[in-house]
């Protein structure tokens, strides 16, 4: 199979997990608890088990599917040199990964998605690979079975539907503020600099003094998109044209000017972050409220 083939499969089975791993990656991986939730229905185990890395909300996780899916998480880390987990974190990673997909698939198909069939399904992958022995090629090289392919094609597409359909919830434009800032890395001299300020000297001077490229300019940003939290507290706290007290981060301390505020489009890569802390937030609330039984402890 061709190179632009393989990276098309792996963008479309991949394309909601892209977005996770960013999101995901912004706070630890807690091991999966056991929650009861009133709507989820108990699994109940066939009279010869299947064994399972996981059940959620009643939908098994086949440990062979798990397994497989470890397999080709490694193989495509070392592959493509990106390093998304620690060898030892790569198995707690791939399971809260099924889990994550599992449950925006079981939410897309509440919200009325519908995927193609598995005919359709199976002519467009042939199509993409120019022929049928090319696809089955790709399946044996990746561990797949043409059942387990056209399921975790399924379960991808629903699981990005999902996460597009959360992503279109965050507005195009938002309140937001327009900041400058002067940023020293000592305390005495953020009092020198305050003190100035005070006595009238020009706040935009002064910060292309301190940063020549910048000036100072933080630009726009609305309410949750700033890492440093009293840094932005302090922002929406002031009027424009007001001058902030001085403010401690762990970058330094800081001395704010509002430029403006009002409503205003946000810059796409602030959108984008908003979009994924979205996920990521939708993510932690549906798995408190659901019913996940961890029924393996991932080792390398």
């Amino acid at each position: 199979m061709n190179d632009a083939l393989r990276k098309r499969f792996r963008r479309t089975l991949g394309v909601a997990l892209l977005m996770l791993a960013a999101a995901c990656t912004q706070t630890p991986l807690a091991q999966p608890t056991a929650t009861p939730s009133p709507s989820a229905t108990p699994f109940q185990p066939s009279p010869t088990p299947i064994p399972l890395a996981a059940v959620v909300n009643g939908t098994p996780i086949p440990l062979a599917a798990y397994q497989a899916e470890l397999a080709r998480f490694q193989a495509g880390m070392a592959e493509v040199g990106t390093k998304l987990a620690t060898p030892e974190d790569a198995p707690q990673w791939v399971l809260d990964d099924l889990i994550n997909r599992t449950l925006l698939a079981e939410a897309a198909y509440q919200q009325g998605f519908t995927p193609p069939d598995d005919a359709t399904l199976w002519a467009q992958a042939v199509q993409e690979a120019g022929s049928e022995a090319a696809l089955q090629d790709y399946l044996a090289h990746q561990g797949y079975t043409r059942e387990s392919f056209l399921e975790a094609l399924k379960q991808a597409q629903a699981a990005a539907w999902m996460v597009q359909h959360l992503a279109e919830q965050v507005p195009q434009q938002m309140e937001q503020v327009h900041v400058r800032q002067i940023l020293v890395y000592n305390k005495q001299e953020a009092e020198a600099v305050l003190a100035r300020l005070r006595h009238g000297e020009d706040f935009e001077a002064l910060a292309a003094a301190y940063d020549p490229q910048g000036r100072g300019d933080l630009g726009w940003f609305p309410q949750g998109y700033l890492s440093q939290k009293a840094l932005e507290e302090a922002a929406f706290a002031l009027e424009p044209g007001q001058i902030s007290d001085i403010i401690q981060t762990p970058l330094g301390y800081h001395i704010i000017r509002v430029e403006a505020r009002e409503m205003h489009p946000l810059a796409p890569e602030v959108r984008r972050k908003l979009q994924l802390d979205a996920v990521q937030a939708w993510l932690q609330k549906r798995r408190a409220e659901s019913h996940i039984q961890v029924l393996l402890t991932p080792t390398p």
